[in-house]
């Protein structure tokens, strides 16, 4: 047996660990894809139906809302009216003056005849 007959059996021995190391990859990078798989199935068999509880708690959490909403909306509703009847009572001014400025004389005219009847009745 010569050299290159040596050399020959060197080379087919580094292609047979060469072969090995490759096989070894390719069956470790198929388990960490089984691996991957069995729990990418778990988180999902996990998640589902966690994310259906969420969906049932947000449907009753809506019903409420939609609720509220509609009594926020009615009340938004009476104070526009009411504000727009003010503005409007107001604004006229005529009436509504006239009115509170009899009041306010009539007020204060009792307040006089009341001290008048006071003094005469001390005197």
């Amino acid at each position: 047996m010569g050299p290159g007959g040596i050399a020959t059996i060197i080379a087919a021995s580094s292609l047979l660990v060469i072969a090995i190391a490759v096989s070894y990859a390719v069956i470790r990078v198929g388990r960490f894809i089984d691996e991957a798989k069995t729990s990418l199935k778990a988180v999902t068999d996990e998640a589902t139906p966690l994310i259906e509880e969420v969906h049932t708690t947000v449907t009753l959490v809506n019903g409420p809302l939609q609720s509220f909403n509609r009594m926020t909306k009615n009340v938004e509703d009476i104070s526009e009216k009411i504000t727009s009847a003010t503005s409007d009572f107001i604004d006229k001014s005529g009436p509504a003056l006239k009115v509170a400025g009899a009041l306010v004389s009539a007020a204060q005219m009792g307040k006089v005849r009341s001290k008048k009847k006071k003094k005469k009745k001390a005197e």
